[in-house]
């Protein structure tokens, strides 16, 4: 099994705008980096424009609520890249483009090897996980065992 991950936000302002300019202008670097770790599978892409990453992927009718979604290998490699790299800078500094989100946000799930989720199944899980709490078919940092990373690094 693999580990799938999905991760929403909106954004305070257009993709075009100078608000959030900083982080458009670090999507592909920081996407980038993403697919070249060891573990990483595969990621749900946009049209491939430079600079657009995963913004083209909008939820509903609002193009400033976006979504992230990942499969990898195994929970070590996902916490490694978010927890350990570059990433972590950005991650950090959410706030400064992301509204704060008052209700969960991120979710994971298993998959088979080779299933490439798509974002409404991501969507049903994050829901799931909103409605039930934790369970085998979603979950988060918290209900992985052997992830330690994240309890070291995450934001306050």
């Amino acid at each position: 099994m693999h580990l799938a991950e999905l991760n929403v936000g909106r954004l305070l302002a257009p993709t075009d705008d100078p608000l959030v300019k900083e982080f458009m202008d670090n999507l592909d670097r920081v996407n980038g980096l993403g697919k070249r770790m060891p573990g990483f599978v595969w990621m749900m892409e946009g049209s491939g424009a430079p600079g657009t990453g995963n913004t083209e992927n909008a939820i509903g009718d609002d193009p400033q609520f976006v979504a992230n979604l990942t499969v990898w290998e195994d929970a070590a490699s996902l916490e490694r890249f978010v927890f350990g790299t570059l990433h972590k800078q950005f991650y950090d500094r959410r706030a400064e483009w992301f509204e704060v989100m008052g209700d969960q946000h991120f979710v994971m799930w298993w998959v088979d090897e080779g299933h490439r989720p798509t974002l409404d199944q991501g969507l049903d899980r994050l829901d799931d996980l909103k409605r039930n709490g934790p369970s085998d078919r979603a979950f988060g940092w918290a209900d992985l065992p052997r992830a330690e990373m994240w309890k070291r690094r995450k934001c306050a």
